[in-house]
């Protein structure tokens, strides 16, 4: 005899004889499929339906059941659900093929989502948008098709409802949402909000932004400022949300600034004087000559807008919302190394880089400048340095005088040509004429008698 090892879930009994199992005395019920213990599914002409009977399933060794194995079973038909065309309801994907996706709505039958109601991208496959097991939204457009019978769902429909609910909430509640630029149109630029977004050009940036092709590809965070569902308009707005965003941020970095931080910013501005860099919401003054140890002729020859850099907050009025930042206070002074690289009685080349009234500026490497005084110019009196050397000028000088502490190096172009005994440019006049020339050579007679 069978004895029975499995039980009742929805569904009627149906046996398989020995030839129709291969063995004998095996017991099977004829559900295509049982889910979430919610009764079987079966396929009656391409429609998917669930039964409404108890199922009972066995295995060999087990006892055929009685009756009122039925009786005891539990009855779900009561608790199936009726859909109403329009409204968006929740499903479990069952199934996925070619002709659609098969979602349990909790109803007598599965709804099936048309490959063309999956996703606003047409030629997407159907398991590129699903997977069996997931939880989805569906919008039911039709709860009994005329042609196949079954309840018609999609999923583009709901997506697209469910956005515009998203849209209208972050309006009432005054949220940012981000969105790709898809376009840019007359006027402004077109979004991808999951429904059609419009950001006039008046919104773009600061407002003043020329160029908006820019934007196109990239996600702009956003702030709605007017909704019209019927008429299918979203007007948004980019500049109120990051300013808002940088209110927020502003008053974040103020609270945590301190004199020595290191921060990371952006450069938002250069000017001839210096760049303003964004540490947070604050803009910060880099001046000139706080960006290198070396001289630098202008900013723009360091840094260019939109450069990522650290600087190290010099110092703070945060009355006047005045920072003071500097870049080469977190770069490695040159002159630490000075003394180990250099020595006086050293001859070393170098650049020169500017010419002021009491001498040279002599760039050498590892960022150190030297001067050399007027007077080691030449080995003839100079009445201007640009007579005997001109900036960009390749040179070889002789150390002099080293100072760390003061930052100052001494050098000397006319030991230098002294010593190496090539004057050239650097030494007296060919056209100045000398007592010695004139009447060293009577002097010379005289010694002779």
């Amino acid at each position: 005899m069978l004895s029975a090892i499995g039980r009742a879930i929805l569904g009627e009994h149906h046996f398989m004889s020995d030839e129709q199992t291969g063995g004998p005395g095996t017991i099977f019920a004829s559900a295509v499929g049982v889910s979430r213990n919610q009764g079987s599914r079966t396929s009656r002409g391409g429609k998917w339906r669930r039964s409404a009977g108890p199922v009972v399933v066995l295995e060999q060794g087990g006892d055929v059941p009685s009756d009122d194995a039925g009786e005891r079973a539990i009855d779900y038909g009561d608790s199936l659900r009726t859909l109403t065309e329009g409204e968006v309801v929740k499903g479990i994907v069952v199934h996925i093929d070619r002709e659609g996706v098969l979602v349990d709505v909790g109803t007598k039958s599965e709804g099936i989502i048309p490959p063309s109601e999956l996703s606003r991208e047409s030629s997407r496959r159907p398991s590129a948008s699903v997977r069996v097991g997931d939880e989805v939204d569906v919008f039911v457009m039709n709860t009994d098709d005329d042609e196949t019978g079954q309840i018609i769902l999609s999923k583009k429909r709901a997506d697209f409802e469910k956005a515009w609910d998203r849209v209208i909430e972050a309006q009432q509640r005054g949220e940012i949402l981000s969105a790709m630029v898809t376009e840019r149109v007359k006027g402004g630029l077109v979004v991808d909000l999951g429904i059609r977004g419009f950001v006039p050009a008046s919104h773009v940036g600061t407002g003043k932004a020329r160029n908006l092709e820019k934007y196109v590809g990239t996600e702009l965070p956003l702030k709605v400022i007017e909704v019209d569902r019927d008429r299918r308009k979203v007007v948004l707005s980019h500049r109120l949300a990051t300013e808002e965003e940088r209110q927020a941020l502003r008053q974040e970095t103020l609270q945590t600034l301190a004199e020595g931080q290191v921060r990371t910013g952006v450069v938002r501005r250069i000017t001839d004087y210096g760049a303003f860099v964004d540490i947070g919401g604050v803009d910060g003054l880099l001046h000139i000559s706080e960006m290198s140890w070396t001289r630098i002729k202008h900013p723009s020859d360091v840094l260019k807008v939109g450069d990522e850099i650290q600087v190290m907050v010099l110092k703070t009025n945060l009355e006047q919302e005045r920072i003071s930042l500097g870049l080469r206070q977190i770069l490695p002074d040159p002159w630490t190394e000075v003394q180990s690289r250099y020595a006086p009685g050293d001859f070393i080349s170098g650049t020169i880089t500017r010419i002021v009234p009491f001498g040279v500026f002599v760039q050498l490497d590892g960022g150190v400048e030297g001067i050399i005084p007027n007077q080691e110019l030449a080995t003839r009196r100079v009445a201007k340095a640009e007579d005997v050397v001109q900036v960009g000028e390749q040179v070889e000088v002789k150390v002099i005088e080293i100072r760390p502490d003061e930052r100052r190096m001494t050098l000397s172009l006319r030991q230098a040509l002294e010593e190496k005994g090539d004057f050239g440019a650097y030494g007296g006049d060919p056209e100045r004429v000398t007592i010695g020339d004139v009447y060293g050579g009577l002097l010379d007679e005289d010694d002779e008698e």
